[in-house]
């Protein structure tokens, strides 16, 4: 028997830095979203765990002990056995959640192929802020660390373009040169938004802390957000620490972004 999931994309379409704890990890405030342009995970029975990574992406990573998807089965259960097939299409360590997607899909495969209920959202923090969201893969606003998740008000349809610039960025480095650490939040209570236009001027008052940072760290980032405006992207920002930005389009609007750099990744899909 052969189960596959699907790890979708996390796009943090707002990232507000709240706050710094006692023990070093930042509190977030945090509209997440997913997109149809995702990894996939393929697992089979077998006497004991192992993984295989394929896929245009697959050369940024690899299959060692410490990947969080084996670190994920052992999670579920340390002693269970299962080939792994992870198909990697996101690029490694973007700013979209790849590796914490591609863990959350593999927790949701094994557990249905060992018959196993998905770790809590406690357990699943121990492989990363980002887990909990990404097992739930639906639009939700995270706080704290990635342990307070809550429903939103509907999204309008839309279309989002992904581009990363094969730029490399370090997110330790992106939160130690933030120069302040407790922003206000977003609203307590978030709107209904009416239509397409009326999530777009809401999330013009809505901040990426990480950006300016991330930015001077890698100023193509600024470029790729040009990009993407210039092709008629309703938004433009930076998801997570990046280096990947997004841009959103009206559904079934033709973008015309042309790449300045042949090989930047660039996808497009539809929010979730």
């Amino acid at each position: 028997m052969a189960i596959e999931v699907f790890a979708p994309a996390k796009i943090n379409l707002t990232l507000h830095v709240t706050g710094q704890r006692d023990d070093g990890y930042h509190l977030l405030d945090s509209l997440v979203v997913f997109a149809d342009i995702g990894d996939t995970v393929r697992v089979v029975p077998a006497d004991r765990l192992s993984l295989d990574i394929d896929g245009p992406e697959a050369g940024g990573l690899d299959a060692e002990p410490d990947n969080l998807v084996l670190r994920a089965a052992r999670l579920l259960a340390p002693d269970r056995g299962a080939a792994i097939t992870l198909t990697k299409r996101l690029p490694v360590a973007s700013g979209i959640g790849g590796g914490s997607a591609d863990a959350a899909a593999s927790l949701r495969a094994l557990a249905q192929l060992w018959d196993l209920p998905v770790p809590s959202t406690e357990q699943a923090l121990a492989l990363g802020a980002d887990l909990p969201v990404c097992l739930s893969s639906t639009p939700l606003r995270m706080r704290g660390i990635g342990e307070r998740l809550d429903p939103v008000p509907p999204l309008p349809a839309m279309e989002i373009m992904l581009i990363n610039p094969r730029a490399q960025v370090s997110t330790p480095g992106i939160f130690k040169a933030l120069a302040q650490k407790d922003n206000p939040p977003m609203a307590q209570t978030l709107p209904r938004w009416r239509d397409l236009p009326d999530f777009v001027a809401w999330l013009e008052t809505q901040r990426n802390d990480l950006a300016t940072p991330a930015i001077a760290q890698q100023p193509v980032i600024a470029d790729v957000l040009t990009v993407l405006r210039d092709g008629g992207a309703l938004f433009a920002g930076m998801s997570g620490s990046g280096a990947t930005c997004f841009g959103l389009f009206p559904s079934g609007q033709q973008a015309e972004v042309r790449m300045r750099v042949p090989d930047w990744w660039c996808a497009r899909g539809r929010v979730l």
